[in-house]
């Protein structure tokens, strides 16, 4: 909702980034992780534990391989590369013990999750099972972004601070997209609180949302074990991003209460996530994540406070300034007005469309006194 208070436009003051809150949690490690070229490693009874590469700073995913019965069960894929395909096929040919892969899980939407999708049903006969929202996210948006960008996009990021030719810079980079990938024709469909067995297991289906729509996580009572996603990393920052579909959508309001959904899991539980390490520590790193969102917050309202009016792109610069291209301009913008947007949806900012089309965010109490004296 844009508000009506509408002050002069202002500079934003210099401003510095104090040091950002770098993971610290004492989170344990039981396992020394696979080599990305088909190894595994057992995090338990008939759970093999594998990785993908990726040709990027984050240079690969997990996947986990579960025995089901006379098959097995995986979990995720890797991107739509040749190097993830013979991943898959060194894995089929020396970890399965002659069995077929029945099934694919795939937490979300995101290409190093369900890239490989297709393929992995059609060479070996897997059956899809996703989320409702992430299935028919995969479906409606993985084509390159259209030339020209449509005007309810452009205006998008016109109002967030950028100005014509750094969009254009942006998304025309984005087009020649190497990782696209062919889309399933059919799922089956999971939702939150389902149960799902797995050979002798059985899977709490917790569905987490804000870093995508309907990310399903995997939770094994018994055992304590928990397939994570995305949703839980231990090192790094899961993305949680308002887009140009839901412009006035508040993420990270969902990502937190997802967050303490998790937290009500078992301590000793073991998280498998889909980058980085398995772990023990669930509750830390929780906490932290917490922590690291409020010392957002909290720099975005010192910034505002200290510097006056500014715009998302003024302030995404700040929290995020070692930006690598692009994509990282695409994601650090969607994250900086997703903390805005949580901030705005709090009471703590205001925000106003500006004459010259931007969108400016001020602290609340500033704003307040502004209507006080210019009715």
């Amino acid at each position: 909702m844009a508000e009506s208070i509408a002050p002069a436009a202002a500079q934003p003051a210099t401003r510095q980034r104090p040091e950002r809150l770098r993971a610290s949690a004492d989170l344990a490690y039981p396992f020394e992780p696979p080599t990305p070229d088909g190894a595994v490693v057992e995090v338990a009874p008939g759970i093999l534990w594998a990785r993908v590469p990726m040709p990027m700073a984050l240079d690969h995913i997990n996947v986990y391989l579960l025995r089901d019965g006379a098959g097995w069960t995986v979990v995720d894929t890797g991107l739509n590369l040749p190097t993830s395909k013979q991943v898959w096929e060194q894995l089929a040919a020396t970890q399965l013990q002659g069995l077929p892969i029945r099934r694919l899980i795939c937490t979300h939407s995101h290409y190093d999750h369900a890239g490989l999708a297709a393929w992995i049903m059609e060479r070996f006969g897997a059956d899809l099972l996703m989320s409702y929202g992430e299935y028919f996210m995969l479906r409606g948006f993985t084509a390159p972004p259209p030339d020209p960008l449509p005007p309810l996009q452009q205006s998008f990021y016109l109002r967030a601070g950028m100005d014509a030719a750094q969009i254009d810079h942006m998304f025309s980079s984005l087009r020649r997209d190497p990782f696209a990938p062919p889309v399933p024709q059919n799922y089956q469909r999971l939702r939150d609180g389902d149960r799902l067995t797995i050979g002798a297991r059985e899977w709490q289906v917790v569905v987490g949302e804000g870093h995508s729509p309907e990310h399903v996580c995997l939770y094994n009572a018994r055992e304590r074990i928990l397939l994570a996603g995305d949703q839980l990393l231990p090192r790094i920052t899961s993305n949680v991003l308002v887009t140009p579909i839901e412009p006035e959508g508040n993420p990270l309001q969902l990502w937190l209460a997802s967050l303490n959904r998790l937290n009500a899991l078992a301590q000793d539980t073991l998280v498998l996530p889909s980058h980085q390490g398995v772990f023990r520590g669930l509750h830390a790193r929780v906490q932290e994540l917490h922590e690291h969102h409020q010392q957002q917050f909290a720099l975005l309202e010192r910034t505002l406070q200290d510097g006056g009016p500014a715009t998302a792109w003024e302030l995404m610069q700040l929290q995020f300034p070692k930006r690598r291209g692009p994509m990282d301009d695409l994601m650090a913008m969607g994250e900086a007005i997703a903390h805005l947007s949580w901030l705005r949806h709090q009471g703590r900012i205001r925000r106003w469309l500006d004459d010259d089309g931007r969108y400016r965010f001020q602290i609340a109490q500033a704003a307040d006194q502004f209507s006080e004296t210019h009715p």
